[in-house]
């Protein structure tokens, strides 16, 4: 998959971490009714606070400068790119940095409406840009700015469900869609969405409810064994052909990859044999834990096949600057996000999977070297940035270096998510 990582090149984002700049770029999708994600909310640290852009904030100039442009786009996957800003950052010229089809310029709804926000936020709205407000709690106040946003964010921990429903009431028939925020647990989900919310924001889709027998179902179970067969070295392809061939799916999504952008094949390949001949034993091994992971999560968002993607293909990149096993790494990452697909929780699946003891212990969050790149992912994921830094510090990382290979990780499971179920 060399040439594929070359490719990816030009969508890194390298951070600088001294003089105040941003250090981080985290995001948190934002999931419609279907599970479809809708946009993403970038969140930006540096090194003290996670930051609302600012008027004359140099650093977010430079942010935006170059190749760090198209990173922001692979970061938004194309979607809906929410950044937050203050007031008085609207009239600055690195505003106009932000793509107007891409970004959603969001705004606390608690701050004073001047007569020059709302002159500031029609110019953005004529320019294309779309507008958000964050934490609205039901105050009518803001009651200009709501006709002008686009979106409205209510933050599930902070208004009850009584307020929530006053907020719903309050924005039939306006242009804004409301947005539940902070949405955490399935239960909260289900509570928000019998309001009448269309919109979530939060990891409730990485917590289904996890099935009762607890128990890996065991039409799974061959795909756990051609997980532990391509862990080998050699390949045994004829018993590799024989599980493969059990699982008429399992089989298409193989090709399908196999023939997709991210192997780059110059003619159709039909067969697994001639898969595993044309594209190598490396690259065949990625492809089969893409196509597995595929099948796992026929049931849920697709946003959580994408994040096991991500994590795979960055701890892999990753693996190389804390002495740790490319191959070993991509399996952790992937399978972080098993227990979400399956609803099977995560000590039920390691006893199955081919996997060293070491490596095992770091799957299931304990202290061993081989979970470290997972760890820090999870926690920049759930903004924990103490915990990013903790991590580093501890093991010598370079920042710039981890949040390069972060991006690239992104773009890659863009394309590999594409591959997977585009079309589909």
């Amino acid at each position: 998959m060399a040439s594929n990582t070359e490719s990816n090149e030009s969508a890194q984002v390298s951070l600088p971490a001294a003089g105040g700049d941003f250090r981080y770029v985290a995001r948190q999708p934002i999931l419609d009714v279907r599970g479809e994600v809708q946009g993403y909310e970038l969140l930006f640290w540096n090194g003290r606070d996670t930051i609302i852009l600012a008027k004359s904030d140099q650093a977010f100039s430079s942010l935006l400068d170059n190749t760090v442009l198209f990173g922001l786009d692979q970061l938004a996957g194309g979607l809906p790119a929410f950044v937050n800003c203050t007031a008085d950052s609207l009239t600055e010229e690195w505003m106009h940095l932000l793509p107007p089809g891409m970004a959603v310029i969001e705004l606390r709804a608690d701050q004073e409406v001047t007569g020059d926000l709302l002159l500031n936020c029609r110019r953005l709205k004529f320019l294309g840009y779309r507008l958000a407000l964050d934490g609205f709690t039901g105050k009518i106040e803001p009651a200009a700015l709501i006709d002008l946003a686009d979106y409205v964010k209510v933050d599930v921990a902070e208004v009850d469900a009584s307020g929530r429903r006053k907020i719903l009431q309050l924005l039939e028939g306006k242009l804004a869609r409301p947005i539940a925020m902070n949405v955490q647990t399935q239960e909260q989900h289900q509570e928000v969405f019998a309001e009448g919310f269309k919109l979530f924001q939060g990891y409730y889709f990485c917590r289904p409810e996890m099935l009762k027998n607890q128990h890996i179902p065991a039409n799974r179970m061959v795909h756990l064994e051609i997980l532990e067969l391509v862990q080998k070295d050699p390949v045994d392809l004829k018993r590799l052909s024989q599980l493969v061939s059990c699982d008429p799916a399992l089989t298409y999504r193989l090709l399908r990859l196999v023939n997709s952008p991210l192997c780059a094949m110059r003619q159709e390949v039909t067969s697994i044999q001639s898969a595993l001949m044309l594209i190598g034993e490396h690259t065949f091994r990625h492809i089969a834990m893409l196509a597995i992971a595929s099948d796992f999560n026929s049931d849920q968002p697709a946003e959580v096949l994408r994040m096991a993607f991500e994590r795979g293909r960055f701890c892999e990149l990753a693996a190389g600057l804390c002495g740790l096993i490319a191959s070993e790494q991509y399996l952790i990452g992937m399978v972080s996000m098993f227990p979400a697909m399956l609803r099977i929780p995560i000590e039920e699946l390691v006893r199955s999977l081919p996997l060293r003891e070491k490596a095992r212990e770091g799957l299931l969050g304990g202290a061993a070297r081989e979970g470290i790149l997972l760890r820090w992912l999870v926690s920049q994921e759930h903004e924990d940035w103490a915990a990013c830094d903790a991590i580093l510090r501890t093991y010598n990382l370079s920042g710039e270096q981890i949040m390069r290979y972060r991006a690239e990780a992104i773009a890659w499971a863009n394309t590999a998510l594409q591959a997977a179920v585009g079309g589909q």
